[in-house]
């Protein structure tokens, strides 16, 4: 799955769009190095993302199969 769709589809983002521009400026990255919104995501990829003047940084742990998942099911991914 993208990075930005993967973003998207966790909750981290709310549009897809917003999620490409941030990967496109730099402030998405995947183990230490900046990734373009294209990026195939996988289990164990450590994703950094800077908003402003903070930074969110998880571990990602499973990769949705369906396009949408509950709210239940966000936790299960990071």
């Amino acid at each position: 799955m993208r990075i930005d769709k993967f973003l998207k589809v966790a909750r981290i983002i709310k549009r897809r769009t917003v999620a490409n521009e941030a990967a496109d400026g730099g402030r998405i990255s995947v183990n230490g190095k900046i990734v373009k919104p294209s990026y195939e995501v996988k289990v164990g990829d450590i994703v950094e993302i800077k908003f402003g003047t903070n930074t969110s940084k998880f571990e990602i742990i499973k990769i949705p199969t369906k396009q949408s998942v509950n709210t239940d099911e966000v936790a299960k991914l990071l």
